[in-house]
């Protein structure tokens, strides 16, 4: 009875062993280098403008509305070149690179908030 429980176990553990291997997925790396050179204005980015008013001003980011009352907030490490200039409900021209969404986080870098005359 014990050789037949022992013959059983170790069945199961062997069907087990062979079945977990097969279940295994080799990931393949990729090899593509990318290099980043440090040079922001090589280019590949392409200033852009926004002209709308501020709804809200935070210390890491700012909220404009384009004349179509769409949203769009803009994120900064260091606060953009103008900024400190402007408050809520002026109208303003934003400089910007990258690319806006009223749904995606900003992705570029603001270079100025002017206010418009």
């Amino acid at each position: 009875m014990k050789k037949k429980l022992i013959t059983i176990v170790l069945g199961v553990m062997l069907c087990m062993s062979i079945l977990g291997g097969c279940g295994q997925t080799e990931t393949k790396q990729n090899d593509t280098v990318t290099s980043n050179s440090g040079d922001q204005n090589n280019g590949t980015t392409e200033e852009k403008e926004l002209v709308g008013t501020i709804d809200e001003i935070k210390d890491f980011m700012f909220v404009i509305t384009d004349n179509d009352d769409t949203p769009y907030s803009f994120t900064f490490d260091k606060k953009p070149k103008g900024l400190e200039n402007i408050s809520n409900g002026d109208t303003v021209i934003v400089k910007y690179t990258g690319t806006i969404s009223e749904v995606d986080p900003f992705d570029g870098e603001v270079i100025s908030v002017e206010k418009k005359k």
